[in-house]
């Protein structure tokens, strides 16, 4: 990954110098060549396609695989938000701007780039956060020269298309910084250029821009396992090569001619035409004989060679092969977890640093809503992350019921993957015990005896032992 730096005090946001800005665009497009490559691969436009000396060009999108698995292993569940504060306003906020929908994006945009942005922002026209993924092939944040590496601003950029002047490329570039946000017009040309855009003020307290990184260097899923998907490509095509020539193989005559100058037949075939009608062929004279000559090739080889290289592509990218033998439906969760730690070992660092950029959107939001009067403590929040696993429900019962009565009932129902929230499921639990409670105690008798009133007890005890009555 590449890191766009800037001294701070070069930096203003009240005036931004657009030919810095053209500068840090055109170092960024030099970059996004590796993202583009990256793109297509997951998209089958493989190295491949552009052989021209091959006659079978295939592609076995493993590519593809790897980032759907990964990013659907790391965040196919939506992010829950936990915080022992009343923080209903935030994840209300969260849920109308689309944030599940633009985690999803940013999950694939990490498998496929090595990192994603996404904007947040008030659409025109309303009064509500919105949340938009950016490419990132057109997006970077650019970080002052200090050791804490500060947001200085984000650019996301496009080139606008000019038929009529080919020679000249113009960058529509929307500057984000700290308070404001600019959509700056910028020629690709050296020398000053002309501020005459006005900044509008947004009122998010930081760059609206977040990038999330899918690991420490910002790569790929796949992006180091290319090389090994080329040659399981290239292996598969030739092998299908392979297999059209042994098909069509040369039929080889001995000892006399076939004959198709003589003429056709009554039908108009050829002799040629006729044999392989036929599948039948007269020799003329004893000597005479014919045979294919076909390419021979180890078949067994080659489906070695094709598992190693298989084998390989998921062993260097920690992401399993899902239809493998192996995963099973009656694997234990042990056993499942073994055969997953791999991808779950990646899928914790992914989730470092996705929490980093959660913990800034949703500083982004709190700011936002206190503009709006509405106070939101977002110190406390903890984003939780839910993989998208396949669960063993009969172990974990059979684990919940030998804890019960030794491990709390809140930490046990967590446990449960259908449970989503703890807290209710603890309140029906209760609810629904002092129903049965109270129908066990109906059914045998308990506390139906009603006590005799104190107006007819109001005899003196004296006359009560003496015996009198009354007549």
């Amino acid at each position: 990954m590449y890191n766009f730096t800037m001294p701070a005090e070069d930096w203003d946001e009240l005036n931004p110098d657009k030919q810095a800005i053209r500068r840090l665009i055109v170092k960024h497009r030099d970059f996004a060549g590796k993202l583009a490559r990256n793109k297509r691969y997951y998209e089958g436009q493989h190295k491949i396609i552009n052989d021209t000396d091959r006659k079978n060009r295939l592609v076995c999108n493993h590519a593809k695989d790897i980032a759907d698995t990964a990013s659907s292993y790391f965040i196919g569940n939506p992010v829950s938000y936990k915080s022992k504060a009343d923080i209903t306003p935030l994840t209300d906020a969260l849920e109308q701007a689309g944030a599940d929908e633009a985690d999803g994006d940013n999950g694939l945009d990490l498998s496929i780039y090595g990192i994603a942005y996404e904007y947040d922002y008030v659409r025109e026209g309303e009064t509500e956060l919105s949340i938009k993924n950016l490419s990132a092939e057109n997006t970077f944040m650019v970080h002052d020269d200090s050791i804490e590496e500060n947001e200085l601003f984000a650019v996301y950029y496009y080139p606008r298309k000019d038929d009529a002047n080919n020679a000249r490329t113009v960058y529509v570039a929307t500057v984000l910084t700290k308070n404001y946000r600019y959509v700056l017009n910028i020629e690709d040309i050296e020398g000053p250029q002309a501020f005459l855009e006005e900044p509008e003020a947004h009122y998010m307290g930081e760059v609206p821009v977040i990038e999330y990184q899918n690991n420490k260097l910002a790569i790929g899923d796949y992006e180091l396992q290319i090389p090994l998907i080329d040659a399981y490509n290239a292996l598969m095509s030739d092998r299908i090569t392979d297999k059209e020539q042994f098909i069509d193989a040369i039929l080889a005559i001995y000892g006399f001619i076939l004959g198709d100058d003589e003429g056709r037949d009554e039908d108009g075939k050829t002799a040629s035409q006729k044999l392989k009608e036929d599948k039948l062929l007269e020799l003329p004279a004893s000597d005479a004989r014919a045979e294919y000559i076909t390419r021979t090739f180890d078949e067994s080889g080659v489906e070695i060679l094709k598992k190693a290289i298989e084998q390989d592509i998921h062993k260097f990218s920690h992401i399993p092969c899902m239809t493998d033998e192996s995963f099973g439906g009656n694997v234990s969760g042990v056993a499942m977890e073994f055969k997953l730690l791999g991808m779950e070992n990646i899928t914790k660092i992914k989730t470092r640093y996705y929490k980093k950029g959660l913990r800034k959107r949703l500083r982004i939001f709190a700011n936002f809503l206190a503009v709006k009067g509405i106070q939101v403590d977002v110190s406390g929040v903890t984003p939780t992350f839910t993989r998208a696993m396949p669960k063993n429900l009969l172990e974990i019962s059979q684990i919940t019921a030998n804890l019960w009565g030794k491990v709390s009932r809140k930490t046990l129902f967590s446990q449960i993957p259908f449970v989503e929230n703890v807290e209710e499921e603890l309140k029906a639990v209760k609810k629904e015990e002092a129903e049965a409670f109270k129908k066990r105690k109906e059914a045998f008798g308990l506390g139906s005896n009603t006590p005799p009133d104190e107006e007819q007890d109001d005899e003196p005890p004296e006359k009560k032992k003496r015996g009198d009555v009354d007549e």
